[in-house]
């Protein structure tokens, strides 16, 4: 049984509500249909119904009549939600009137559901810009307390099982902050290392990366990795995390042995925490294509409620999986 398997068959022990707001999306409502046949979350779906009905015949959809179908433009909740945003956004200066009209956006309406304890998590992002998709997550659902950052990880699953845990190593962040303080970066690593506990059942092991070990390059960004590691330790005392470390002194013990000895971290890391949003997307992207790599994310971390944003060029398995991500977030809040 691979990873996401067993992610779909421990969400069906415990079935959560996941929305997808992009309801006429041709691929994601594939993937509503998958999600159903397979049973392992329950799905709601915005949109007009009766052009998803259509959509549904057209594509031959046999499974979509399990989904809960919610019209943005007209159902039972409009007016609740739409106090509830006025109510959260009203210091901002949002109008009621505005209120009203952003509550019939999906985007909106998905996170309000979520906030209002309508729904458990949600993946978007097939037809939107990330920006588009985080941003009412900003305003409504907002971030965990002491976390002020948003990443995003990659659960990277190798063929070669001599890495990481079995094969499995956690990349953060590749997605989300380009360029995160010191500060953001120990946040960075304290929720990695909270995803790999919550979602993969995995003890961490972070690795803070630089081009550097243990001080054999001197360099500022090497010293906003150093003190980055010394703040996450003060926030997770339980985390196991050491930097500044190079990618061959992390994952290869022999290395390890002649460049940081000392390290209980060194040559055995399952996470790896780059110190800039340029690093790790590129770093995901390589493994990926040169080690024939599945790239599983970006699995936001951070947030409040589950909220999952997907590339628009995603398949339908990319949508089934990052479901099953979600599902079995919102099973550990």
């Amino acid at each position: 049984m691979d990873f996401v398997d067993q992610l779909k068959e421990r969400a069906a022990k415990n079935k959560k509500r996941i929305v997808l707001p992009e309801g006429l999306e041709e691929r994601t409502l594939k993937a509503a249909d998958v999600i159903l046949e397979e049973g392992f979350a329950d799905v709601i779906l915005i949109g007009n119904p009766e052009a998803i009905a259509e959509e549904t015949r057209r594509h031959v959809l046999k499974n979509i009549s399990k989904a809960t179908i919610v019209d943005p433009k007209n159902h039972d909740k409009k007016e609740e939600y739409t106090d509830l945003l006025y109510d959260l956004r009203k210091k901002k200066g949002l109008t009621r009137e505005q209120a009203s009209e952003l509550v019939e956006n999906p985007l909106y309406l998905s996170v309000l559901m979520i906030k209002n304890g309508d729904a458990d998590g949600e993946v978007a992002g097939a037809d939107n810009a990330t920006g588009d998709v985080l941003r009412p997550a900003f305003q409504i659902v907002k971030t965990k307390p002491g976390i002020s950052v948003v990443s995003g990880a990659f659960i990277m699953v190798l063929k070669d099982k001599e890495f990481g845990e079995d094969g499995i190593i956690v990349f953060a962040d590749g997605a989300v902050h380009p360029y995160p303080t010191t500060e953001e970066l120990a946040e960075i690593a304290v929720s990695t290392g909270q995803t790999t506990r919550s979602l993969l059942g995995i003890e961490p092991r972070v690795a803070m990366l630089s081009f550097s070990t243990k001080g054999s390059a001197k360099h500022e960004m090497v010293d906003k990795v150093v003190k980055a590691t010394e703040i996450a330790r003060e926030k997770d005392p339980t985390l196991k995390i050491d930097g500044e470390l190079q990618v061959d002194a992390a994952i290869i013990p022999e290395i390890a042995k002649k460049k940081a000895p000392d390290s209980e971290i060194a040559g055995h890391a399952n996470v790896f925490i780059f110190p800039s949003l340029e690093t790790g997307n590129i770093a995901y992207k390589l493994v990926q294509r040169l080690a024939h790599a599945e790239a599983i994310g970006p699995v936001l971390q951070g947030m409040a409620a589950p909220i999952n944003d997907l590339s628009r060029g995603c398949s339908v398995s990319d949508i089934v999986s990052l479901a099953a991500i979600t599902a079995n977030q919102a099973i550990a809040e």
